[in-house]
């Protein structure tokens, strides 16, 4: 995936003045580069930001710009008009900001800051916020200063109390991830592939909890999931950034997983002209074109768009099953007046593909069957031409923002989204014993397969409204945050499942006629939950922010079953609730701790009252320490926490009568790193260490102490890259997973840790960028996690080659 800003630094420089550098740039010796010849253009730059200006500069000039982007906060510049060579423009435009710039030689340059004696300012307006960073702005790099996700409101990460980690598109494009989970492969805490590669959806697991349920986020609304196989698929090349907020947060958005959530930011219409062609190939077949364009619609600027959208044809990993995805998202901005922004959102995505999933049995995948054999790493078990995962999504929608005055603030985002998916899959069982010899290999020829099916249609409308009041008294700063949300969801889906001919691993026939009988189960859900959350972000003496919230819900669920003509009706109500506080030391360090909960309604139905179970409810403790060294891009974070998921059903192994008793205790530590080690190298580090991640309570004594979801004790990821004067950019990044027992220590043996490396190999030429990224660079394989006698191969090595034109 492509992005607006370092493209725009790096390359053509068009949506953002500078590339990651070291924060020290003043100290760089200047390179003794030879004068470029001298050309003239004519140039007709209109005024904005420094930032802005320098960016559309260097896209006209075919230049590629490097420099610390603190550089050029708060600084305006009144444009370029007229005829003038490279260096001639350059010099106008940075006269009277304090910076000059420096040749490079080739097509590079460098802004730097002037020595003190020549830092004069005759020229230039310098206002204080201008084009800095928002929430849920483009980043520069890799290293994101501010985010809403933990608040609702534009606030600067370290003065978050929770762990929050923002994704930036540009960090998304240099480890080639394809999928919003491999976006996240080098954040602590988040588990990528708990059960193996799946080409269906985004199946992870945040703190040792599942994530699967009830759905993650995009632009702050949720994409509901009803517990079925209907999940909105997220488009990377359409992402400005992922948001990770680890820990329960139904504060703020009601229903939630304790172990944390997603929250995807889309591309928006900007100010700056973006105009991208994007080709890429890879292996398994891959040819995919994509394209981004936006800017201004009307000579003020009071009208933006942007058009994001790609085609793509390719395969899956096995069997040549199609793997192909159309995406188109258009958006507009309106700004009636300075108070006022109206972003109208669109999205259409269909995705016509196999299905790439499913486990194989224990024996010949962790372990060799007592026959001595093993099944290969590349072995289906499916049904090529039955498995079917076709998807049709779209969504209409709007954020609505106006400014009352420099007090009070009114926010409204709405969105109504349908999804429409015909899902069929064949999946294997166990082996089918031929003879009473264990150690024959007949008895480990023949699998047994089950086929499954679920058409489903989802319909969903979500609301969020805010009112934001900032004030002070006296040292007291607050900023108070009202909120009402509301969404309702219907989703209507039938069950297929049966028994599909077995299959010969000698000679295995994967194109059988798979019978389809009727379905066992025709479900019409309706979800719907109103909440109310109250906020409270105190800030005084400038060192201290405390953070005080809480929320009630409403939830409701109704069901009917045509097949068995059965109805349930239930409402839950809960209140949550959030506390934290920071300290900002004048160093940049930032040490906080805070308490929050979660809950999750359930539909199940208790066999002694016959009403529903009550919430599943969450609660963590986290204390944590920040260090943002100031004038830097780079942030570093520690957090150690203990979470517990209460009240979730637990089915007694006897009766299989469901109980809610269940209990699960988290506790671990998280480091995170994102910094510039040196010029033009940028560091990015994830460690988490989970020493604890165990069952406490259930109804089945033989899972107490066992994790529900396998979570290594040690995982550790590390990428960085470095780009050379020359515009070739090389990245190196090592993913390590450590041993676990699978999920509810259920394996017969130790699943082997493994280390997976990822490679990057990048060139800038004006208008061009070329990268060469490589997943799983030795091809390794290995064993994701098992599962009751099934086990998850891991993912194939993918390559591809990616070509990004922009003017």
């Amino acid at each position: 995936m492509k992005s607006n800003c370092s493209t725009l630094l790096a390359r053509n420089v068009r949506a953002a003045l500078f590339t990651l550098m070291l924060g020290g740039i003043s100290s760089i010796t200047p390179l003794q580069a030879a004068e470029p010849e001298v050309a003239l253009h004519e140039y007709h730059i209109p005024a904005g930001s420094l930032s802005q200006v320098l960016s559309h500069f260097a896209a006209e000039a075919g230049i590629m710009l490097s420099g610390d982007a603190s550089l050029a906060d708060g600084i305006s510049s009144q444009g370029l008009q007229g005829r003038y060579s490279v260096q001639s423009g350059l010099d106008a435009l940075l006269k009277g900001s304090g910076l000059q710039v420096e040749y490079r030689g080739d097509t590079r340059y460098s802004i730097i800051q002037m020595p003190a004696k020549e830092n004069v300012l005759p020229e230039v307006q310098v206002t204080a916020a201008l084009e800095k960073e928002k929430a849920w702005s483009p980043v520069q790099g890799y290293v994101a200063k501010r985010s809403a996700t933990g608040s609702k409101t534009d606030t600067p990460i370290i003065e978050t109390p929770q762990s929050v980690s923002v994704v930036t598109k540009d960090f998304i494009k240099a480890i080639g991830a394809q999928t919003l989970k491999e976006g996240m492969a080098y954040t602590p805490g988040v588990n990528i592939a708990p059960y193996g590669p799946d080409s269906r959806y985004d199946w992870i697991a945040l703190r040792g909890v599942d994530a699967y349920s009830p759905g993650f986020y995009q632009d702050g609304l949720q994409w509901r999931n009803s517990g079925n196989f209907a999940l909105w698929r997220v488009e990377n090349y359409g992402t400005e950034r992922l948001e990770i907020l680890r820990g329960p947060s139904s504060v703020l958005y009601g229903q939630n997983s304790a172990g944390g959530m997603i929250n995807v930011v889309s591309k928006r219409p900007t100010e700056t002209p973006i105009k991208e062609i994007q080709v890429q190939l890879g292996n398994f077949q891959r040819r995919q074109i994509a394209g981004d364009f936006s800017g201004a619609l009307n000579e003020d600027g009071s009208v933006l768009y942007r058009i994001t959208g790609l085609v793509r044809d390719a395969e899956l990993p096995r069997q040549h099953m199609d793997d192909d995805h159309m995406f188109i998202a258009p958006s507009l901005t309106i700004k009636p007046s300075d108070k006022t922004t109206l972003t109208l959102m669109s999205q259409y995505m269909h995705s016509q593909a196999g299905v790439f999933a499913g486990a194989l049995p224990e024996q010949g995948s962790l372990v060799r069957t007592p026959a001595g054999g093993k099944l290969s790493y590349d072995t289906f078990v499916g049904d090529k031409k039955f498995n079917r995962f076709d998807q049709k999504q779209w969504y209409v929608g709007y954020l609505l923002e106006h400014q009352f005055n420099d007090q009070w603030a009114f926010r409204q985002n709405a969105r109504y989204s349908e999804i429409d998916l015909d899902y069929w899959q064949v999946f294997g069982g166990d082996y089918r014993t031929v003879n009473a010899t264990p150690a024959d290999p007949d008895n480990y020829r023949y699998l047994t397969r089950s086929m499954t099916g679920s058409p489903e249609k989802v319909k969903a409308f979500t609301i969020d409204n805010q009112i934001e009041d900032r004030f002070q008294l006296g040292n007291w700063q607050h900023t108070i945050l009202f909120g009402l949300d509301y969404q309702h969801v219907k989703d209507n889906y039938q069950s297929y499942s049966d028994s599909a001919p077995e299959l010969d691993l000698q000679a295995p026939d994967l194109s059988q006629a798979i019978p389809v009988g009727s379905p066992i189960a025709d479900v019409r859900v309706k979800l719907a939950q109103t909440g109310f959350y109250l906020q409270d972000q105190i800030k005084w003496d400038d060192h201290w922010v405390a953070t005080l919230g809480g929320r009630y819900d409403e939830a409701k669920i109704k069901q009917e079953e045509l097949v068995s003509s059965g109805a349930q009706q239930f409402t839950d109500h809960k209140f949550t609730g959030r506390a934290g506080l920071v300290y900002l030391a004048d160093n940049g360090l930032a040490p906080y701790v805070s308490y929050s909960e979660s809950f999750v309604p359930t539909a199940t139905l208790d066999p002694v009252t016959l009403k529903s179970f009550k919430p599943e409810t969450g609660r963590q403790y986290e204390v944590g320490l920040r260090y943002q060294p100031v004038g830097r891009r780079e942030i570093y974070s520690a957090a150690i926490f203990d979470l517990r998921r209460n009240d979730f059903i637990t089915y007694d192994p006897v009766s299989f009568s469901p109980r809610q008793v269940g209990g699960i205790q988290v506790r671990g530590l998280e480091l995170e790193m994102h910094t510039q080690p040196l010029e033009n190298m940028s560091l990015v580090t994830a460690y988490t260490y989970t020493p604890k991640v165990e069952i406490t309570k259930s109804s089945d004594p033989s899972q107490v102490g066992t994790p529900a979801i396998a979570t290594p004790e040690h995982t550790l990821a590390v990428w960085s890259d470095y780009r050379f004067n020359s515009g070739v950019k090389i990245g190196l990044g090592a993913r390590f997973n450590g041993m676990t027992r699978g999920n509810y220590d259920t394996a017969s043996e130790k699943i082997p840790s493994y280390t997976l490396l990822d490679a990057l190999v990048g060139y800038d030429l004006r208008h061009w960028n070329l990268a060469f990224n490589v997943r799983n660079l030795t091809d390794k394989e290995y064993v994701a996690n098992c599962n009751f006698g099934s086990c998850y191969y891991g993912e194939p090595r993918r390559a591809t080659l990616t070509a990004t034109y922009r003017w």
